[in-house]
């Protein structure tokens, strides 16, 4: 990784804070369903935790779909976004595979289109670390800093830890959306099967609720009386179709 010797130091990050924060990633990302969603609460929780950051970005690649981005501050987006052009730390740390930044971007050579950008933001320092996330996910987490050195040593091993915790996590969330949307689509499927349909109106007219409550129904009382969900619905038809005596 080439980064400029910070002279002076600055605070050095501690182990605690760096544990910390990867406990407050996970708490944070173990119930989320949404890739876009999970970034900017990993964006958000970074910045918040780790002293001498004042901004986080993330920068995501995703096959077959646009670049992805999240930043801790909307004012700084366009320096994750890739779309602004692939002269970035994020594009250098993804192309290289490897850890990349500036602790004083002041009297930085590299990116010759993005420093200019960022100083004018405000950002005088910058570790981007990669993410490999899955087989169609890769990226990058950007730590800001707006003093010059406040980026330390400690703030690179964070980065380090930070990249391979993230990208347990942001996977972890991937698969949780792919299994929601297969759901939804599984949903479909069964709601315009005719029986199971027609019983799943009658549960929405009887409860007056949606169709994903009135199928939640059915599919619990397959499951309570140990029959399929087509058997239920069947019964259920049967029984509201019978004619009543008079």
């Amino acid at each position: 990784m080439n980064l400029e010797t910070p002279t002076p130091p600055a605070k050095t990050l501690g182990v605690l804070e760096t544990a910390a924060l990867l406990r407050e990633l996970t708490a944070g990302l173990i119930a989320v369903n949404d890739f876009d969603t999970a970034l900017s609460v990993l964006v958000r929780i970074t910045r918040d935790a780790l002293a001498g950051v004042d901004w986080c970005g993330f920068t995501a690649l995703r096959a077959g779909e646009p670049a992805g981005v999240a930043a801790s501050d909307a004012r700084l987006d366009c320096l994750d976004d890739l779309r602004h052009g692939p002269d970035t730390p994020a594009m250098e740390a993804i192309r290289r595979r490897e850890m990349v930044g500036a602790h004083a971007l002041g009297a930085e050579p590299r990116w010759p289109q993005w420093t200019p950008r960022a100083r004018e933001l405000g950002v005088s320092g910058v570790i981007s670390a990669p993410v490999d996330v899955d087989e169609q996910v890769i990226g990058a987490v950007n730590l800001y800093a707006a003093e010059p050195d406040a980026l330390t040593p400690g703030h690179e091993l964070t980065a380090m830890l930070l990249a391979e915790h993230a990208g347990l996590l942001l996977a972890a969330v991937r698969e949780r959306e792919k299994r929601a949307v297969l759901a939804v689509q599984q949903d479909i499927a069964v709601l315009n099967d005719g029986v199971i349909g027609q019983a799943v109106g009658v549960v929405m007219t009887q409860r007056g609720c949606p169709a994903e409550d009135a199928l939640d129904v059915l599919r619990s009382a397959a499951s309570s009386l140990s029959i399929s969900l087509r058997e239920v619905a069947e019964r259920l038809v049967s029984t509201v179709s019978r004619p009543r005596d008079n």
